[in-house]
């Protein structure tokens, strides 16, 4: 508990403490946000708004992460530096696509095969690696079977594991980019569901098979070391928060979105909660069945569902304020993050 709440403090001060220079220098250097001309009439006047600041979310959760174990004069796992990983290499991606938008002054920056190419590589990169590194009871940080509140079913064959594990990854990372639309809406999310993941990670160490065995032990590798993971993000995002609530001073670009989205993937994966994910992370996974569903509608049937998509966007245009869409897609996700978690200890539960 000590290294979760040394994590996430020094997280917090670091984001809170940079992020007023970061943002002096962003707007020094005009790294702007770009508005694409197809959106809300209303987000013109956001138009310039220094975006990029996910860096400083990964750059308090780096500090967090590896200052815990400074402090605590413990060795980060090998569980631990592969999410980080995962989260570092999505940033690095969404860095790149943050960049160019800027650089070329316009809404669209990586061209989509080199953007899911970049996911690729570096998701290819972390699935191979959670099937490796076995401890001294044989456990590795994920294994090659799909899992709910635990894992299930046979293994899948290495090649089919790497295939899931990319799809979710690429996937939430886009979900996630695709709910960073209003401010605070994609921080205050990923806030509520990396909570979940410090409860669950911090549950599965007292109930880990490496203290005791049972039938209903979790055989997890490294479950304190992900909630230290959990917590050192959680800071920084809150942290970020602080600056991204309405009205936005920052935003947190595709550099934070690809990031924050990759990471609690790599969370779910490596506590053996893949399917869990979809409840955890719900309020992601409306918001691209809304961009989905408005694709297919149109193209099947000339019409649209929604009055845009992605769905924050439709009740913007419905004459909600920003504020009560951010404030009610909260509440949604935090129904979702607290049945999510009481699905995990549903097996726990007397029956």
């Amino acid at each position: 508990m000590t290294g979760i709440l040394a994590a996430a403090g020094l997280s917090l001060i670091v984001s809170l403490l940079t992020m007023p220079l970061v943002i002096r220098i962003l707007y020094r250097f005009k790294f702007g946000q770009e508005v694409r001309d197809d959106g809300p009439e209303g987000h013109k006047t956001k138009q310039g708004t220094p975006t990029m600041g996910g860096i400083i979310i990964i750059l308090g959760a780096i500090i967090g992460y590896f200052g815990s174990h400074l402090i605590l004069m413990t060795r980060p796992t090998v569980s631990g530096l592969l999410v980080m990983f995962l989260f570092v290499g999505m940033g690095c991606v969404g860095f790149l696509d943050d960049f160019i938008k800027i650089y070329k002054r316009r809404s669209l920056g990586l061209r989509s095969g080199a953007k899911m190419l970049g996911q690729t590589i570096v998701g290819v990169g972390f699935a191979v690696g959670v099937t490796q590194f076995p401890n001294g009871y044989g456990y590795t940080p994920a294994s090659p079977q799909l899992s709910f509140l635990r894992d299930f079913g046979p293994p899948l064959m290495l090649g089919v594991f790497v295939i899931w594990a990319l799809f979710l990854i690429v996937g939430f990372s886009n979900a996630v980019n695709l709910t960073d639309g209003l401010d605070g809406l994609a921080t205050g999310a990923t806030i509520l569901s990396l909570v979940a993941y410090v409860i669950i990670g911090n549950w599965q160490l007292r109930q880990s098979c490496v203290a005791y065995l049972s039938p209903s032990c979790y055989p997890v590798r490294d479950p304190l070391d992900l909630a230290v993971v959990a917590a050192a993000a959680l800071g920084g995002c809150i942290g970020f928060l602080w600056y991204n609530a309405p009205p936005a001073k920052i935003f947190m670009g595709d550099t934070g979105s690809l990031a924050l989205g990759g990471l609690i993937v790599g969370l779910a994966i490596t506590t053996r909660t893949q399917l869990l994910l979809l409840v955890i992370g719900g309020l992601f996974v409306l918001i691209t069945m809304s961009v989905m569903i408005q694709i297919t509608s149109f193209r099947l049937t000339g019409k649209r569902v929604f009055r845009m998509a992605p769905l924050q966007h439709h009740f913007e245009l419905k004459g909600w304020a920003e504020t009560t869409i951010v404030i009610r897609f909260w509440i949604i996700q935090g129904l979702l993050v607290g049945i999510g978690i009481g699905l995990f200890y549903l097996e726990w539960m007397p029956r």
